[in-house]
């Protein structure tokens, strides 16, 4: 049995004797669509309001006392249970609580809304959205801890999967929380406006002081995101640096929002309730990778999270957190648990002679103590042990290979969707492609290329840096402009890249063009118009352009590597059944190998019509959705509670 939680958790009555009032359901099935809307916001802003929430109690002699918890970061001690909550300080709803008159309806009544509000703020809610998802076998309380997400702060990949993941597990019967600093840098403060102070606040023992965190948290999409605030996150530039470089004191930031993250759970009760100790959390990248070594050193010596587990989440394992070991003292960990983070460079890698190579790492303190790993697909999660991939943790992650596992990422079918994208100027579908083909021409005129439908488009869209094959395409392009053919690029990163693309513009000025900078409506729109898709990168943990690409009936043509081999089939015209396909990898990584893939890829949409709109289908008839990576996720959160946690 799970040990029961701290706080409010512990005072959960039984469904037996619970005497919260159910909403009549032949009372609600007369309300409207509209009305249900307005008492779900009227039910977030209520829960949105700063302080705890009553709620009613069992008798005195069931309630448990708390476990104890480490004392430097114990929450101030709650008022006993029989005290009324203090009336929380008023927050304008603007007027999400008024019904309006013509949907004052008969036989619903101010208290049965008021009930069925009581329904919403237990997550057991009767009223459901019209695309409920497939609900899942069982439900947790998972914890996502992050260093960005989409749409409040993103810098990559990282941003869209913590922005969609949760949301996908909440509409499969799950509560989701998400912990990540709130940012402010002038340009990125409206992205936290609908988010309000919950009136908690702790004070964190770390290098060399106790620092004091505020905690606010928004409820949207059925999750529960919750924003970290201290003064570190308040600066201008970038998530992480700025045009210096990365930021001197990323690692104090980062361990910040680690022990934020493990407090989160047993004090913020958002929606009445607090998520209690028995809690599957998510740590992604090193920013979040401090948070299983804290559960096994600071947590569960004291019998707090026993019944908790975590899962790492490796989207890059090319960012570690690596820092000089001098810095362990002020992470605040115990002496003993210097081993987990401890990290030597090879020789090869020091900076001199006298370099020791010591190190603290905090990628490496999450791979030794989390219960799970994944991968954000399967074919990386075989690189990352291999020598070439593995970034110096091959070894490492190779003895866990047991609890290794690759996920492919899903994409958000509201933004990336051919058929209503606000960004295109004509919608198709996999039924009617006549709508790409327009596209394709509208693009040709807003780029001053040639408008001919006979041409086939090529397409990149990503950084400019040496991961991306960049310099690949730089020695390929004078070989490729020999053909008839058109080239668009875009994104921003090595300055000589970008100097180099100015100039291929100029030389070839009916063949190519450079797009400097990133906007997301240009590239919704690359992503359509063209027709092949490039991507010669040299290690793509899962790679979300290829996924875009398919969705939109661009044919991606990619280096066989990492989720790019598990996500693009190679065109075979004598499969068993018929054609198969969706696209093209080739491999090893050649100039020569690239530019025959792309020479097949033109020949077929030249001379093979056919052919090439069955591979636009096939790409656009599979499940990318978030919902068929969320079942997946739910089955690795099944094995990790199976066994008792990896380190207690």
């Amino acid at each position: 049995m799970a040990t029961p939680g701290v706080g409010a958790a512990c005072l959960a009555p039984s469904a037996a004797t619970a005497p919260l009032r159910r909403a009549d359901p032949a009372r609600a099935c007369y309300a409207r669509p509209r009305l249900l809307q307005l008492v779900r916001r009227r039910c977030v802003a209520e829960l949105s309001r700063e302080g705890p929430v009553s709620r009613p109690l069992h008798s005195p002699a069931q309630q448990l006392p708390p476990p104890l918890v480490p004392g430097l970061l114990a929450p101030p001690a709650p008022a006993p249970a029989q005290a009324p909550a203090p009336t929380p300080t008023t927050v304008p709803d603007a007027g999400v609580g008024e019904l309006e008159p013509e949907l004052q309806l008969e036989g619903i009544d101010e208290d049965s809304v008021d009930r069925t509000v009581v329904v919403v703020s237990e997550q057991d809610s009767e009223i459901t959205d019209a695309k409920e998802q497939s609900p899942a076998k069982v439900t947790r309380s998972i914890v996502f801890v992050t260093g960005e997400a989409a749409p409040y702060a993103k810098s990559g990949g990282l941003g869209d999967v913590c922005g969609s993941l949760p949301i996908a597990l909440a509409a499969r019967g799950h509560r989701v929380m998400v912990v990540m600093p709130r940012y402010l840098n002038g340009s990125s403060d409206k992205n936290y406006a609908k988010a309000f102070y919950t009136g908690k606040h702790i004070k964190i023992p770390c290098f060399g002081g106790s620092h004091e965190v505020t905690f606010f948290h928004e409820y949207r999409d059925s999750v529960d995101w919750v924003f970290v605030d201290h003064p570190s996150y308040h600066r201008p530039g970038s998530l992480y640096g700025d045009n210096f470089g990365a930021f001197g004191d990323n690692q104090f930031r980062y361990t910040l929002l680690c022990y934020a993250a493990c407090e989160a759970p047993l004090i913020l009760e958002l929606g009445g309730y607090i998520y209690g100790q028995s809690c599957m959390f998510v740590v992604n990248d090193w920013h979040a990778s401090l948070v299983p070594v804290l559960l096994a050193a600071k947590y569960r010596p004291y019998g707090v999270y026993r019944d908790s587990r975590s899962t790492l989440v490796i989207h890059n394992l090319a960012h570690q957190g690596v820092e000089p070991a001098s810095t362990y003292p002020d992470l605040g960990l115990p002496p003993e648990w210097y081993g987990a983070l401890e990290w030597v460079f090879p020789e090869w890698a020091r900076r001199h002679a006298l370099d020791k190579g010591e190190a603290v790492n905090f990628l490496k303190g999450a791979v030794v103590t989390a219960d799970r790993i994944v991968t954000v697909s399967q074919g990386y999660s075989w690189e990352v042990t291999t020598a070439e991939g593995g970034q110096g943790l091959n070894e490492l992650l190779s003895s866990r290979k047991s609890v290794l596992n690759g996920i492919v990422n899903g994409i958000d079918i509201n933004d990336w969707n051919p058929t209503t994208d606000k960004c295109l100027p004509y919608h198709y579908s996999v039924d009617d492609l006549s709508g790409k083909a327009k596209c394709k021409a509208e693009l040709q005129k807003e780029l001053g290329l040639p408008v001919r439908a006979d041409v086939p488009l090529i397409g990149f869209i990503g950084r400019l840096d040496y991961q991306k094959g960049i310099d690949l395409i730089k020695m390929a392009i004078p070989d490729l402009m020999r053909e008839d053919v058109q080239f668009v690029m875009l994104g921003s990163g090595d300055p000589a890249f970008e100097g180099w693309m100015r100039s291929t513009e100029s030389s070839y000025k009916d063949k190519f063009r450079g797009w400097v900078g990133f906007s997301v409506p240009v590239s919704h729109r690359i992503t359509a118009g063209c027709d092949i898709l490039l991507m010669p990168s040299r290690f793509e943990p899962c790679g979300l352009n290829q996924l875009y690409a398919m969705q939109y009936g661009t044919v991606p043509v990619v280096h066989g590597t990492g989720g790019l081999r598990d996500t693009v089939e190679t065109f075979n015209p004598f499969g068993e059944k018929g054609e198969e396909g969706t696209g093209w990898a080739f491999s090893p990584l050649t100039v020569e190998k690239m530019l025959w893939a792309l020479r097949t890829a033109i020949s077929t949409y030249r001379e093979h019509k056919p052919s090439w709109e069955g591979l636009m289908k096939r790409g656009m008839s599979k499940d990318h959705t978030w919902d068929h990576a969320a079942e997946q996720y739910e089955q690795i959160f099944e094995w990790a509670f199976v066994d008792q946690p990896y380190v207690m």
